[in-house]
């Protein structure tokens, strides 16, 4: 099982950008595909964003294309989301989640089922 640990989370006003952190446990970080996943009160957990094993492939969610960006260091067990234009609507707890199911693949997938380890979460608060 690996640990993944968020950080980064906090409160800011609408407009303004957030830099999500989250570390992973084990020697295998460079091999499996992360993602971020968020939940809001009374709402479902829902997607975010991903990225495969190597960075090369990435997707979002439809509500924030072209204001967030999945990243990641391999050298450093590290994926990173920055969210930039942040608006009231993103207010949630973000997840940080593994699919360790396909090593090396470039499947990169947006089912919450998909994906068996997740983090503590890290709230996300937007003011307007």
């Amino acid at each position: 099982q690996v640990q993944l640990v968020e950080s980064g989370g906090g409160l800011v006003q609408a407009g303004d950008s957030l830099r999500l952190s989250c570390a992973a446990s084990g020697r295998t970080f460079n091999t499996y595909t992360m993602g971020w996943f968020r939940q809001a009160p009374g709402k479902e957990r829902e997607f975010v964003a991903a990225i495969n094993w190597s960075g090369g492939k990435t997707a979002y969610a439809d509500s924030v294309k072209g204001r967030f960006t999945i990243s990641r260091d391999n050298a450093k067990n590290t994926v990173y989301l920055q969210m930039n234009s942040l608006k009231p609507e993103d207010t949630a707890i973000y997840y940080c989640t593994a699919d360790r199911s396909r090593p090396y693949s470039d499947d990169v997938r947006e089912g919450r089922y998909e994906y068996y380890d997740w983090g503590q979460g890290t709230q996300v608060t937007v003011s307007s």
